[in-house]
């Protein structure tokens, strides 16, 4: 916020920090979702059954304008997830494929990447990782001449529901259900697909992480099923985290975000509530809930900027806005 005079960076953190913000929707549709989003400058992408919709913000940060910049096909089922990597959108696709798009142009690949839903992608360094349902991860080159050859396939022994690559661009770290293998975190070699570690110890049956991101080459988070968000620093150790926050009424915990300072946010999967946290600090410091019954939504994915917080629930792509409360 170097451009922002002083006087209104207070104000936006005093904003944030005592809960005051201003809710609202920027887009609404008809029938049920699990949409994910990521922004980009001053645009928001969004998955709606098996399309990508872009949208450009207005100059307010608080609204769009109403007419889709571009729209992303390919998919034959819901797109799960998708990331945006080196002017491409890579999408997971219920259909068992991964789609590549341009995203200035109409260049759109498709292939068969996973014999059952693809659950998670991520792409970083032109390497592409997925996780399925089908209880394998894969990796692949994101080079024009080289997209569908598969470099590795990794047995997870479980269903896979997140998945990250590290920054140094060395490992990624998955996410899975903790139904077939004892540890739902493990992290794999990006050169080799050989084991390198797993995180934590003791998780219950079913303690599958569904979002999982690293801060930095050594620290990450990750929240899923056992209502907990746990901050892990592979310094330290791999067996303990280094600390945890559980979710008051316990309920799963579907997506996190973090300012990459202090700030905490996470989605739960009843009322749309979305939590913010002070991460030196075990309570949570304000609830927003965002619907109420009959229409109760988890928070699919959540998004934060300096001024803004973007959560999409079943229905509805909702705004807290800090700057104008």
């Amino acid at each position: 916020m170097t451009s922002v005079p002083v006087k209104d960076r207070v104000k936006v953190s005093q904003n944030w920090r005592l809960g005051r913000c201003r809710e609202g929707i920027l887009l609404k549709w008809r029938c049920s979702q699990m949409p994910w989003m990521q922004l980009e400058d001053d645009s928001l992408y969004i998955s709606q059954a098996n399309f990508i919709l872009a949208y450009q913000f207005r100059p307010d940060g608080a609204s769009l304008n109403r007419r889709p910049l571009g729209v992303f096909a390919g998919h034959d089922e819901d797109v799960c997830h998708f990331v945006l990597a080196n002017s491409h959108i890579i999408s997971a696709g219920g259909d068992g494929k991964i789609g590549v798009h341009k995203i200035h142009s109409t260049f759109t690949v498709k292939y068969s990447a996973h014999e059952q839903e693809v659950n998670c992608v991520d792409c970083k360094g032109g390497i592409i990782v997925s996780g399925s349902r089908d209880r394998t991860a894969k990796v692949w080159p994101l080079a024009s001449g080289r997209l569908g050859q598969c470099l590795h396939t990794i047995q997870t022994e479980d269903r896979v529901w997140s998945i990250a690559i590290s920054p140094l661009l060395s490992s990624f770290v998955t996410g899975t259900a903790c139904c077939g293998h004892f540890s739902p975190l493990r992290i794999w070699d990006l050169n080799s697909g050989q084991l390198v570690t797993h995180l934590g110890s003791d998780f219950p049956p079913g303690a599958g992480v569904l979002d999982v991101m690293y801060e930095s080459p050594f620290t990450l988070l990750s929240c899923g099923y056992d209502t907990y968000v746990r901050y892990w620093d592979l310094r330290t150790s791999v067996r303990k985290c280094v600390m945890e926050w559980e979710e008051p009424h316990d309920s799963t915990l579907y997506c996190l975000q973090t300012d990459g300072n202090h700030l905490l946010a996470t989605g739960s999967s009843y009322y749309g509530v979305v939590r913010l946290w002070d991460r030196r600090q075990r309570a949570c410091l304000h609830a927003f809930p965002l619907t109420s019954t009959p229409l109760s939504s988890p928070v699919y994915c959540l998004r934060l900027t300096t001024k803004h917080l973007y959560a999409a629930l079943s229905y509805n792509l909702h705004v807290l806005d800090f700057q104008n409360p």
